[in-house]
């Protein structure tokens, strides 16, 4: 099955962006909210725009690194990551509501898949089907989490 050209899921969040935006944008934290990429190592200090990262992610007893620079960085509105092995772009946006912030978070591949990625998930990670199935719902799962540290740390 070919790669989906984007996953994605959003939930609102009852927290003013600015509290929203502290989580998502604390890119050492990564690995409390996603189920798949368990750690990430911030180079260079502040994340900005072009800020480079290491990432461990881990499916079960796999685990592999990555490596990501971000490529969009809008205080409040919108972080991205670009992933360097694959080319997919990891995306978080967030939108003022009446009742505090929709967060969307994606995964695009406007280039499609790397082949040596598509070439891993097919043999080690499951297919593509089942591993973006997995997409899906950890992206959900870590939507729900920052949902749940922000309304706590709004509260």
């Amino acid at each position: 099955m070919a790669n989906r050209d984007i996953i994605t899921a959003n939930v609102d969040v009852a927290a003013p962006p600015a509290a929203v935006w502290a989580i998502v944008s604390d890119l050492k934290r990564m690995g409390e909210w996603s189920p798949q990429c368990r750690r990430m190592f911030v180079r260079g200090g502040e994340v900005a725009q072009g800020t480079r990262t290491i990432n461990i992610n881990r499916q079960g007893w796999k685990v592999w690194p990555t490596r990501s620079y971000v490529k969009v960085f809008e205080p409040e509105r919108a972080l991205a990551l670009k992933i360097a092995e694959n080319g997919t772009i990891w995306t978080y946006e967030l939108e003022p509501t009446e009742t505090g912030t929709r967060l969307t978070e994606s995964r695009t591949a406007p280039n499609g898949v790397s082949n040596i990625s598509n070439f891993l998930t097919k043999h080690v990670l499951g297919g593509t089907d089942n591993f973006e199935s997995g997409l899906q719902r950890g992206i959900e799962d870590t939507l729900a989490r920052i949902k749940a540290e922000a309304e706590r740390t709004a509260a």
